[in-house]
Parts: structure tokens; C-alpha cells; sequence
């Protein structure tokens, strides 16, 4: 059987939403980020602060999203924030083009030899590092709630009243899954193997010891997780999947209300604005503010 993630059902405006409504925001809010060369803190942050509001009004537990939040801030700060920092790529040539003053240097060396380098940290690989993360985390954050306060049978039928097909719509349904049910299987399996006296925290030995005493956890998960997979197709074709037009049982109760009106305005308003921002009035570009100059002392 499928798992879902730890949805609750909460009374807050966000879960009042029709589902489509914040699918649709998000994507909006996901298309106005990433237009090409819109790097300016001045649009960024007011998204940031937006989806942090919209995030709060949620209402929640952190004890459910711990996890999650780990995750995004691991991948948001190590690998998008270092590596703006060190190297400036990912955005505008800009970044390292500017005339910028170098905070400091970090020097790599292979041990045993005289071979190195030095990689210069510089005033405007950090502020692209930091707007970065800002834009990352925007993004993330609107996207965290999803799971946790979107019933798990409203999803396929979201996308399916959205316009998709059906193929598409029960993929995504699957995919929204796949992820708690993966974890439910993982945990069961190391519950088990710690029955049988496996001893999962001593990993010793270099990483093909450490792989080699990781096969009674990886093997038993992904053969579930192909087990599951090959059920869930014998039960659609069982069911005659994809023979002839779908109904779903919850489709008669998506309907739009004000509020939904009124955050798809909104949605559109952030796309359409971020738009014209670029195309129209040429802003978006990356740059470094004063402030942030004269913060570092230059």
C-alpha cells in the first residue's frame, strides 16, 4: 500500500484553498523566479518574505517538517550557496566580471606535492551567493506546505481539473507518494535487520566496506520498492487504465471561491510584474548594493 505524507487537516486559509489554487501560485511564483536575469535583491526578497507569510499561515508542527527543512537548508546552503560563493556560477557572467574587491582567499593544495591553487572569495560572489539561497529557499518554501496540508486523494484530480491528462495527472499522484512511502519501507527494513543483530551505526572500513555492509538495508528497499511499483501497474491495468476517459470521485468538489480568485490574481500579478520588470523596464539584472559594500567595510 501507498503511504502519504503526515497530512492533518488544519481550519487556516491555506488549507481552505481550493487545491488547484496553490499549484498554480506556486507555479506562478516558480516562473517569476526564474526568468532569465532576474537577480535583483529588489524583487527577491519581497517573494522571500511573501512565501515565508504564506509558510506561516500554514500553522505547521515542526516535529512533521524537521526533516524536510534539513534537507532544503542542506541543499540550499551547501551546494547553491558554497558553490555561488566560490565560484560564481549558476548566474550572469556578472558575477565575475564586476570589479569587485576579494574578502579573502581560500587555497587548495593535494597533499604531497607543490601543486595548488587559490580560489578568491570576492564581495560579489557572496551577494549572488546569498541572493541565491534567498530565491532557492522562496521557492522551497511555498512548495514545503504542499504535502502536509493537501488531502493525498486530491492530488491526481488537482492536475486533472488543471487541464492534464489522465496519464499525467496519476503520475503525479504517484510521485507525491513515492518519496513517504520509499521512507515507510527504508524504516521498516532497518527496524528488521536490527532484529536480526545488524548493526547499522558501525560502518567501518572505506566506502566499498561501507557500500558492501549497506547491502541488507539498499537491496531489500529497492526490490519493495520495485514489488510496489509492479502492483501499482497490475492494479491499473486490471482496472483498465487508460481504455477510455477517467472519472474522478472528487472532482465535484473543487470549486473556486473568492479567496481562490483572489490568489490567482495575485499569482498572475507576481509573473506578469516580474515579466515587465525585465522585458519592459529592464530591471532584474544582478548587481551589488551599496549597503551591502559599505556593511563589509569597502
Amino acid at each position: 500500500m501507498l503511504a502519504t505524507w503526515k497530512y492533518r487537516v488544519r481550519d487556516t486559509f491555506i488549507q481552505r484553498l481550493d487545491p488547484r489554487t496553490r499549484l498554480i501560485f506556486l507555479f506562478s511564483v516558480i516562473f517569476g523566479l526564474t526568468i532569465p536575469e532576474i537577480w535583483d535583491y529588489r524583487i527577491i526578497v519581497p517573494l522571500f518574505v511573501l512565501s515565508l507569510t504564506l509558510y506561516f499561515m500554514a500553522r505547521i508542527e515542526w516535529k512533521d517538517v524537521w526533516r524536510a527543512w534539513v534537507f532544503i537548508l542542506v541543499f540550499v546552503i551547501v551546494i547553491v550557496g558554497v558553490n555561488g560563493i566560490l565560484s560564481g556560477r549558476g548566474g550572469p557572467d556578472s558575477v565575475r566580471e564586476i570589479a569587485s574587491p576579494t574578502l579573502f582567499e581560500i587555497p587548495f593544495y593535494i597533499p604531497g606535492t607543490e601543486w595548488g591553487f587559490s580560489v578568491p572569495i570576492t564581495i560579489s560572489k557572496v551577494w549572488f551567493g546569498l541572493v541565491q539561497m534567498t530565491r532557492m529557499l522562496s521557492m522551497a518554501i511555498l512548495a514545503i506546505p504542499i504535502p502536509y496540508t493537501m488531502a493525498p486523494d486530491v492530488y491526481g484530480v488537482s492536475f486533472r481539473r488543471m487541464g492534464a491528462s489522465d496519464k499525467f495527472s496519476f503520475a503525479m499522484d504517484l510521485a507525491f507518494r513515492f518519496l513517504p512511502t520509499f521512507s515507510r519501507d527504508f524504516a521498516t527494513t532497518v527496524d528488521a535487520q536490527r532484529a536480526r543483530g545488524y548493526e547499522m551505526e558501525v560502518l567501518k572500513g572505506g566506502i566499498a566496506a561501507k557500500l558492501r555492509r549497506l547491502a541488507p538495508l539498499i537491496i531489500p528497499v529497492t526490490m519493495q520498492a520495485t514489488v510496489t511499483g509492479e502492483d501499482v501497474i497490475d492494479a491499473m491495468d486490471l482496472r483498465a487504465f487508460d481504455t477510455n476517459k477517467r472519472t474522478w470521485i472528487k472532482s465535484v468538489e473543487l470549486k473556486y471561491a473568492p479567496r481562490d480568485y483572489a490568489m490567482l490574481g495575485l499569482g498572475a500579478a507576481i509573473f506578469i510584474g516580474c515579466c515587465l520588470l525585465k522585458w519592459v523596464f529592464g530591471i532584474g539584472a544582478f548587481f551589488i548594493p551599496d549597503f551591502f559594500t559599505a556593511f563589509l567595510g569597502y
